[in-house]
């Protein structure tokens, strides 16, 4: 599949789904069940909001509700946080009250059963809303504008939904080329059409509206056909946030931001360690003169590519070049002096041992006292491999690489063993017990292998090819035979 194809796939995907996925995608759905979180968050722990004008004051009749209690539950990125609470009258009235405004965004009113119904909470808290709800997407009035919004777009995305799934349907049903697949796909765009045209008059009637941002900020871009082939994708993801107004920090407070986000890197980005980097520096550097987004961003990347979080093979390339770049005393408003100290030193730590780079060369004493070097091996490939003798993910794999040195004469490969995380004597007894036959170091200072090869979470296993160079990190033993033929052009 070419780059072109890719992305049209990835666009045709966005339209079958537009109408079945979350409002905050860019359509909308009937309520979700929302599990009620179990604890106050402090706003504080959060961005600086942008509270609405005055007092909240949020009167509901909720018909069909349980009697008990209410929860006003806040978004943030992907995490919902109670904010406050009402009691539930036999009459299904509540009332949320505040002398100042809560932070503008995106909320879900639940209750103990854990139905609910989504609310918008912009400049103006003071409202009335009337709602079933067993059936809120359909029955629900308030005199509150932004709300009158939501519920009015809702409505009409819904009643769009079944035209947009038997288009869907019958499209992949049809071979792509055909007359009859043309007239689908002309059918399907005339339903987005459709819905576009509606969703511009009302991004038009209400251009200062806070449902207007965010359901605006939701939108896929379209494919930029007058570009060649070859920088169409590339277009395509910068467009991908051409809607975003970045000088809004309310848009943080819905779930929009985060799950676009999230597409951007997962989706739109092919994971590979450079091209993720790439993705979200630029990303990134466009979000450094708006420093809440700066803040979420530079956040969100490092953390979920943290290296215990992700099956990428160098998330650690990641993670570096996002801390060494962002995480500074210069950049970094939000953290303190340790804490920027800290990541840095745990960056550094791992930028040694990056796949492309030169594999540092580590010296230490095997069983005998004699000392032994990587880059005293003459074999085409080296292995290195970080190991704990308490560590029962070594256990498993050290026989297996046991199996596997004894079977890799072909490849010209060899083990460099290095015991982490030990003493002396447990590192001699595991040996002796694993009868392990390859190269075998240790040393108690930890100054011969400190901020060389990084290992988390043992066992850690690096591939060296003939020049020395990190061709493979994060893997296993049964990968090697893999990882060596590609090498070898096999």
């Amino acid at each position: 599949m070419n780059s072109e194809q890719r992305l049209i796939q990835i666009y045709r995907n966005s339209l079958f789904l537009v109408i079945g996925c979350c409002l905050l995608l860019g359509s909308c759905t009937q309520d979700k069940k929302l599990q009620t979180p179990s604890s106050e968050i402090s706003v504080a722990s959060f961005n600086d909001p942008i509270l609405g004008n005055g007092a909240a004051d949020i009167s509901i009749t909720a018909q069909n509700a349980p009697v008990g209690k209410a929860y006003l539950v806040g978004t943030f990125a992907d995490q919902l946080f109670r904010i406050d609470t009402a009691d539930v009258s036999s009459a299904g009235k509540l009332r949320f009250q505040k002398n100042l405004a809560f932070p503008q965004g995106h909320y879900y009113v639940t209750f103990e059963n854990n139905t609910n119904f989504q609310l918008i909470l912009g400049e103006n808290q003071k409202m009335e809303v009337t709602v079933d709800v067993n059936a809120s997407g359909r029955t629900f009035a308030s005199d509150n504008k932004e709300n009158q919004l939501l519920y009015e777009t809702m409505r009409k995305e819904v009643d769009m939904q079944p035209a947009f799934k038997a288009v869907s349907g019958k499209l992949k049903s049809l071979t792509e080329g055909t007359k009859e697949y043309e007239d689908a796909r002309n059918e399907q765009l005339a339903l987005t059409a459709k819905r576009t045209q509606m969703l511009e008059e009302v991004f038009a009637n209400n251009p200062k509206s806070m449902f207007v941002a965010f359901k605006k900020s939701g939108q896929n871009p379209e494919i930029r056909m007058d570009l060649p082939e070859e920088n169409r994708v590339a277009a395509y993801r910068k467009d991908f946030w051409s809607s975003v107004d970045f000088s809004d920090s309310r848009l943080l407070r819905t779930l929009v931001i985060n799950n676009k986000l999230k597409r951007y890197m997962s989706e739109l980005t092919a994971q590979h360690p450079d091209s993720i980097v790439q993705a979200a520096t630029w990303l990134i550097d466009q979000a450094l003169p708006y420093p809440q987004y700066f803040k979420f961003f530079a956040n969100w990347v490092p953390l979920n590519y943290e290296p215990t979080k992700t099956t990428l093979m160098d998330p650690e390339m990641v993670y570096t070049n996002i801390i060494q770049r962002y995480h500074t005393f210069e950049r970094a408003f939000w953290a303190d002096s340790t804490l920027v100290i800290g990541l840095q030193r745990r960056a550094s730590e791992m930028a040694g041992s990056l796949l492309g780079l030169k594999g540092p060369n580590v010296t230490a004493n095997d069983f005998n006292g004699n000392p032994k070097s990587i880059y005293d091996m003459k074999e085409d490939y080296i292995i290195v491999y970080l190991y704990s003798p308490d560590c029962e993910h070594c256990r498993e794999e050290t026989p297996k690489l046991n199996d596997w040195y004894m079977k890799s004469k072909p490849f010209s490969a060899n083990v460099y063993g290095i015991g982490v995380k030990t003493t002396d004597a447990e590192w001699r007894a595991y040996a002796a017990s694993a009868r392990i036959p390859w190269t075998n170091v240790y040393d108690p200072t930890n100054r011969a292998i400190y901020a060389k090869y990084f290992v988390d979470i043992t066992p850690e296993m690096y591939v060296l090819n003939k020049e020395r160079t990190i061709i493979a990190k994060n893997i296993k033993t049964h990968q090697l035979d893999e990882v060596i033929n590609r090498d070898r052009g096999r």
